[in-house]
C-alpha cells in the first residue's frame, strides 16, 4: 500500500478545491481580472489601473467567498460600493452585482474549457482512503459541487463544505478556520487529527488559525515563501509529493 507522508494521529484530509484538486484557480483568476477590469474602466476610463491577477488575486480573492473577495479587493483601491442583495443582476455596480458578474464569468469559461483534476492529488486522496483516512472538500466557491461532478472526483470525499453549505450555516470563510472545523468535526476528527492542504495565503492563515495537525501548502505558482509566511507547515508543489511507494 502506498504510504502517504503525512504525522502520526492525522485521521483526516480537508482539501481545497481551485488549485489543490482542480485546475481551475487560473480560471478563476481570469474571471476576476475580466470582471474587475471592466468595472474600473467604467469607473475611471481609459487610465484606470488594471487588477493583478497575480498580486492582487492571491492577496485579496483567492480562497476567500466570493463577496469578501469584492470587498477586500475594493477596499485596497479605497472604493465603496453599497453592498446590494443577492439577486442583484450582474451589471449591477454594488458589492452582490459584481460578484454575480464573476461568476457569470467563471461559469462561461468553466463550460468552454472544461475542468480537469490534477493526477497528483487525485493519486494522493485515493491513497488516503484507502488508507483508512476520512476526507473532505473545504472550499468558498458555490460551484463546488458542480466542478467535482465535472472533474470526475467528487466519490473521493465524504464531506463537503462549499460557498453553499457555509452561507446555509452561518459560517464565516477563510481565513477563518470555521469552514475547515466545521468539515473536520462531520468527519469525527479533532482539528489536531485533521491535515488541511490548500494553495491561497487565505486558506494558510485558516490552517494556522484552526490549529490543526498539518497545513500542507500547494505552491503552483511559486509563493512557497509566502504560503509558509501565511501558516504552511510544509510547501509542496505537487500532492504527489507526499507519497511512498513501498516497491
Amino acid at each position: 500500500m502506498t504510504k502517504l507522508c503525512l504525522p502520526a494521529g492525522i485521521r483526516a484530509c480537508l482539501f481545497d478545491l481551485d488549485g489543490v484538486l482542480t485546475r481551475t484557480a487560473v480560471v478563476h483568476a481570469a474571471a476576476w481580472k475580466q470582471m474587475f477590469d471592466e468595472f474600473l474602466r467604467r469607473r475611471d476610463g481609459p487610465s484606470f489601473r488594471p487588477f493583478d491577477k497575480t498580486t492582487d488575486y492571491d492577496e485579496y480573492v483567492d480562497g476567500r467567498p466570493r463577496a469578501d473577495g469584492v470587498r477586500t479587493f475594493l477596499a485596497s483601491r479605497d472604493i465603496d460600493l453599497p453592498e446590494g442583495s443577492a439577486d442583484d443582476p450582474p451589471d449591477k455596480d454594488t458589492v452582490q452585482g459584481l460578484g454575480n458578474r464573476k461568476n457569470v464569468l467563471v461559469l462561461e469559461r468553466i463550460r468552454e474549457e472544461g475542468v480537469e483534476a490534477y493526477p497528483g492529488s487525485v493519486r494522493f486522496a485515493e491513497a488516503a482512503r484507502a488508507a483508512g483516512l476520512r476526507t473532505a472538500v473545504v472550499s468558498s466557491s458555490a460551484n463546488c459541487r458542480d466542478v467535482l461532478i465535472a472533474a470526475g472526483i467528487e466519490h473521493l470525499f465524504e464531506v463537503r463544505i462549499d460557498g453553499v453549505v457555509a452561507a446555509e450555516r452561518g459560517l464565516p470563510g477563510k481565513p477563518r478556520p470555521d469552514t475547515f472545523l466545521e468539515a473536520a468535526r462531520e468527519l469525527g476528527a479533532a482539528p489536531a487529527e485533521a491535515a488541511v492542504f490548500e494553495d491561497a495565503l487565505a486558506g494558510m492563515e485558516a490552517g494556522r488559525a484552526g490549529r490543526f495537525g498539518r497545513v500542507v501548502g500547494v505552491d503552483r505558482v511559486g509563493q512557497a515563501d509566502a504560503l509558509r509566511e501565511h501558516g504552511a507547515d510544509i510547501v509542496v508543489e505537487d500532492l504527489a509529493e507526499l507519497l511512498e511507494d513501498p516497491s
